[in-house]
């Protein structure tokens, strides 16, 4: 009964919020009109506050699960329209959290020792408690400080219930509202249901986190907590505790004397580092996943934590992007729709010259301002909104990419609102760019390469001589196919030619029988005639 009762509370929550005025539209039939006019709920709960408020309202009832989905959607401003967008960003996750003895018991199965064999200390308050998971401090037997994550127990079936749900509501989305369509709502709760699974297998956290660790090994910008594998599974993971300052508490930060211009510098440089150096980002960069170290505040490092979302781009996106990016700020607006056209995110039958007539009209506007009050994540904004009525595919990776820049940008603006993000980004996507270009790339590409290519090598002699076999049988069986369609021609034109010369000799017979004056001719032809006839006919039926 609790998928019946489940319905039943979302079917209140929709009638309490009156979520049924987002499908009123004049395009709508009128039957289904009239029907959301004599819903009863419309005389009883009164839809005073905005239609994003009453929204974002709507999902903070419906419990975590409705709540990270609206996070999520938030996201998704290349989708949703904005005031939505921003409404959606209010939400909070604030979850009660599960008894301790729970915890201690999924972690007792999951490790298969007691907790007090496993750590030295375990604290069974639980630190901070999400929708899907709650931590709890400890200390490991050799007395390094640590957190335990654990995944909340039963949310997977909670999870699959609601998903289901969700997975109905965007069909009602998507064929009664006018907007429902463009949104894609389907599409958005799969990439939802997929985010959300991905978060339920602690093994990926730590495997992203392991990974951004090693690309930041010894670096001054970034720390990554150690991840314990020994003590990390499915639904426990183990990592170092960090001891930092959230990086939205900005008293503690300027009470530390902290040099707020280059954290926020430093932040960015973060960001264009993991996209173009690793192609490997934290993609859920909000300031709740960001602390700052205490120590060298005049040299200020960032700490991350939460790597349940990572993004990646191919090579391909991140040479799109790095001159896309370039070519939008040199105001070469054919270069960028060219390459959004090269890229394959626009269909290849795009005009050009009316794909880069949009851009600059939209973009033109924002040059008139200095540089530092360019918005660089809507300037992206709103170059992915122009591309869209170019019937531009919806890119998974540059929506992540999108999401994160935002965060960044806004961030950044936090710490140090004279923040110039362009300034900063500049250099290092020119330096990239030349990098990339550059004879030692091109040898450090061929050493890459190299060890595949001498492995390959004893093939070669083996792979041309199949190649050139193979290409003479298909040449082979070209001219096979030449002379039978020839043959296959000359057998129709043959038999065409014959019953055109039996019907000329059928008609000529005809002739003959109705024709005295012909008759009389055909009587005085000599013998060698009728033999000269003879030949003819019988050369033409053979030829």
């Amino acid at each position: 009964m609790r998928p019946v009762f489940r319905s039943l509370k979302i079917g209140w929550v929709i009638a309490r919020y009156r979520l049924d005025t987002f499908f009123l539209h004049p395009s709508l039939p009128w039957a289904l009109r009239v029907l959301l006019y004599l819903l009863p709920w419309r005389y009883v709960f009164p839809a005073r506050e905005s239609g994003a408020v009453r929204l974002r309202l709507a999902l903070e009832a419906l419990g975590p699960v409705f709540i990270k989905f609206g996070q999520m959607l938030s996201t998704r401003r290349d989708l949703l329209p904005d005031d939505i967008a921003v409404e959606l960003a209010r939400l909070q996750d604030d979850v009660p959290a599960f008894s301790s003895e729970r915890a201690q018991r999924i972690i007792e199965q999951s490790l298969g020792q007691p907790v007090t064999e496993l750590f030295q200390s375990f604290d069974a308050e639980p630190m901070a408690s999400a929708s899907v998971a709650q931590v709890h401090s400890a200390t490991l037997n050799d007395g390094r400080a640590v957190v335990v994550k654990v995944i909340r127990p039963g949310i997977d079936k909670v999870i699959r219930q609601d998903i289901s749900l969700l997975y109905t509501l965007a069909w009602l989305v998507c064929h009664l509202w006018s907007e429902g369509r463009r949104l894609r709502p389907v599409e958005v709760v799969e990439e939802y249901e997929q985010t959300i699974f991905d978060e339920l297998d602690l093994r990926k956290e730590a495997a992203n986190g392991s990974q951004l660790r090693r690309n930041f090994e010894g670096s001054a910008l970034l720390y990554v907590p150690e991840i314990f594998w020994d003590y990390t599974r499915r639904n426990v993971l183990v990592m170092e505790r960090i001891y930092g300052i959230p990086v939205a508490d900005m008293e503690q930060l300027q009470a530390q004397q902290t040099d707020m211009e280059k954290l926020a510098e430093r932040g960015v440089e973060i960001f264009f580092t993991q996209v173009f150096r690793d192609s490997f980002f934290h993609a859920d960069m909000h300031p709740g996943n960001i602390f700052v170290s205490r120590e060298r505040p005049h040299d200020p490092q960032y700490i991350a934590v939460d790597f349940g979302i990572i993004g990646s781009l191919s090579e391909e996106d991140q040479s799109y992007l790095a001159r896309n990016i370039l070519a939008f700020f040199q105001r070469d607006y054919r270069q960028v729709a060219q390459l959004h056209i090269d890229s394959g995110w626009v269909p290849r039958n795009t005009n050009v010259h009316a794909f880069e007539t949009a851009i600059r009209s939209v973009c033109e506007p924002i040059f008139e301002k200095p540089l530092k009050e360019i918005s660089f994540g809507l300037v992206l904004l709103g170059l992915f909104q122009t591309a869209r009525r170019f019937n531009m595919e919806v890119q998974p990776q540059l929506v992540l990419l999108q999401k994160t820049l935002l965060n960044i940008e806004g961030l950044g603006r936090q710490l140090y609102p004279d923040l110039d993000l362009w300034k900063t980004a500049k250099p290092f996507l020119e330096n990239w760019m030349k990098e990339r270009m550059s004879v030692k790339s091109a040898v450090a590409n061929i050493r890459k390469q190299a060890p595949e290519w001498l492995e390959k090598l004893p093939y070669m002699p083996q792979l041309v001589f199949d190649a050139l076999q193979q290409s003479a049988h298909q040449h082979e069986q070209r001219e096979h196919q030449s002379v039978t369609l020839a043959e296959e021609q000359f057998r129709r034109a043959r038999s065409t030619r014959r019953h055109l010369l039996l019907g000329a000799t059928a008609l000529s017979v005809a002739l003959l029988l109705v024709n005295p004056m012909w008759q009389q001719t055909l009587t005085t032809l000599p013998w060698y005639g009728w033999l000269l006839a003879g030949a003819g006919w019988l050369s033409l039926w053979r030829s």
